[in-house]
């Protein structure tokens, strides 16, 4: 029983630490641009600077976006050679060792995110307004 429940706490606590920021951040958004519809049906005039604030709030959102991307591969790498060396030192190369399981899992997302923020950073070159789509 206990083989089952460690790891479900363990993956529904990461899935909740990364998901509900996420959640959080798309409902402020999406209640923002809620308030310029409803504002907008009613016929009533928009004030151009709040407009211009509302957006720049939105393009802010992810201005370092590639960087911190960047920091958390580099960090996440990092974390997985520490993983490797620390399973090595422990039990060596063996084969029920699940350290190098977590140091395989955890390289590959700092691989991701490495190779992610070198897409990022491509596109905002190609785009030097950092704006996409």
């Amino acid at each position: 029983m206990e083989d089952i429940l460690v790891p479900l706490f363990f993956f529904t606590f990461l899935g909740a630490v990364i998901l509900v920021p996420m959640v959080l951040k798309h409902r402020d958004s999406k209640s923002r641009m809620d308030v310029l519809r409803q504002a907008l049906e009613r016929g009533q005039a928009l004030d151009p600077a709040l407009l211009e604030k509302v957006y720049e709030t939105e393009r802010k959102a992810r201005p370092d976006q590639p960087r911190r991307t960047l920091g958390s591969g580099v960090v996440l790498t990092f974390l997985a050679i520490g993983l490797g060396v620390a399973g090595y030192m422990t039990d060596g190369f063996s084969p029920d060792n699940g350290m190098f399981v977590a140091a395989v899992i955890v390289g590959c997302l700092g691989l991701a995110f490495t190779l992610l923020a070198i897409i990022d950073y491509a596109a905002k070159k190609r785009d030097p307004d950092g704006q996409r789509g």
